[in-house]
């Protein structure tokens, strides 16, 4: 690797988005990391400007790198390290959901029902 780079599974979990760095790892061979919009290897280096896109929980997370860390540091450090570019996710609305064959619903969940739906 060239000086004035990283490998961005370590990156990613130097800066927190991964909890450990074989999920950083896993999450590069499964294709959820894009550095430049092309699919990245974990060991693919990457440098400061560069853009990673990375999908968590189904959304994606736009991050600009601009810090180079190697060892895991403090949340107050890691904030400074990469650019968060990722716009506002929409609200949504939540539904109520029951189980097939789960039969009438009691009084209580009648009323949970109602109150998720803003029928109060």
């Amino acid at each position: 690797m060239s000086e004035g780079s990283v490998r961005v599974d370590a990156w990613l979990w130097a800066v927190r988005v991964y909890k450990t760095r074989s999920a950083a790892t896993t999450a590069c061979r499964a294709g959820h990391v894009r550095v430049g919009g092309d699919k990245a290897k974990a060991s693919q280096p990457v440098r400061i400007g560069d853009e990673l896109r990375v999908r968590i929980s189904g959304f994606d997370r736009i991050l600009v790198v601009r810090q180079l860390l190697t060892k895991r540091v403090g949340a107050p450090l890691a904030v400074l390290a990469a650019e968060d570019r990722t716009p506002a996710r929409q609200p949504v609305a939540l539904t109520a959901v029951r189980d097939r064959g789960a039969g009438r619903p009691t009084k209580r969940e009648r009323r949970e029902i109602d109150h998720l739906r803003g029928r109060d």
